[in-house]
This record gives C-alpha cells, sequence and structure tokens, in this order.
C-alpha cells in the first residue's frame, strides 16, 4: 500500500499552525481538531512539527509561563518526510528507526498531508489481514 492511498482516505485538508503561535494557542487548535500533532509552517514552508508531548514536555520545566511560549520555540525541527509513492513498509520501517510518531508527507515541495504511526498501523494490520484471509480462501479452494 502507497501513503497516498492512506492520504486519500483521511480527507483532503491538512492542518497546519504559524510557527508563532503560542503555545497556549497550539494547545488550544490540537484540542478543538481532536488530533496529537500538528505541521508547523513557517514564510518558507514546513518549519517542523509540534506534539501534545512537545508542549507537556514544555509544561513540565516552565509551568504556565510555557503557554506563551512559541510553537517554533518547542516543535521539532529537521523533520523527516514521506513522499506520497512511498510504500507502508518504508514509511513504518523509517518512522520506527527514527522513533517518530508523525511524518509530514510532502509532494512537489508541498505539504500533502501528516500519517501517524497510529494510522500506518492501523492500515498495516488490515494489509495482513486481508493476505490471511486470501491465504485462507486459496487453501480451501476457493
Amino acid at each position: 500500500m502507497l501513503i497516498e492511498q492512506i492520504l486519500k482516505t483521511k480527507g483532503g485538508e491538512v492542518l497546519t499552525i504559524d510557527a508563532q503561535s503560542s503555545l497556549g494557542d497550539a494547545a488550544r487548535f490540537l484540542d478543538d481538531a481532536k488530533i496529537g500533532a500538528v505541521v508547523a509552517v513557517n514564510d518558507t514552508g514546513l518549519a517542523g512539527v509540534l506534539s501534545e508531548r512537545d508542549i507537556l514536555r514544555q509544561v513540565a520545566r516552565h509551568g504556565a509561563d510555557a503557554l506563551q511560549m512559541t510553537v517554533e520555540e518547542s516543535m521539532t525541527r529537521g523533520v523527516i518526510t514521506a513522499n506520497p509513492t512511498e510504500s507502508l513498509d518504508q514509511c513504518l520501517a523509517r518512522m520506527t528507526d527514527r522513533r517518530v510518531r508523525h511524518l509530514p508527507v510532502m509532494r512537489d515541495g508541498r505539504l500533502a498531508g501528516i500519517v501517524s504511526i497510529g494510522d500506518l498501523v492501523k492500515w498495516k494490520i488490515e494489509e495482513t489481514r486481508a493476505e490471511a484471509d486470501a491465504m485462507a480462501d486459496y487453501i480451501k479452494g476457493q
């Protein structure tokens, strides 16, 4: 399965946040959107990824003052990305090796979407079930 197939099932809207937004605004944004991470953008495009864990880490270190910090101060930089034509297995391996949970997907230098490790595991399970069902049908002679 290709990443572009997974993105199609997630819908076309790609949520982003300005890297200069406050962590307080980012926390509300994540809560309202019911997501665990968001791609941060600046004037040049992809700036990083901000996750709930990034916000929590800053609150643990700085208390409520952390909510005044910017997304840019807290986000993960140097983010690894995927392209839509990569396979599910390639992306799962890279995410596991690099210990990342969210992977922005870029098409022709533009953000096409984001996939989480949970998204990919869900699809891997479905793929494995389909293969097992096909094998069982073959064995039964159907």
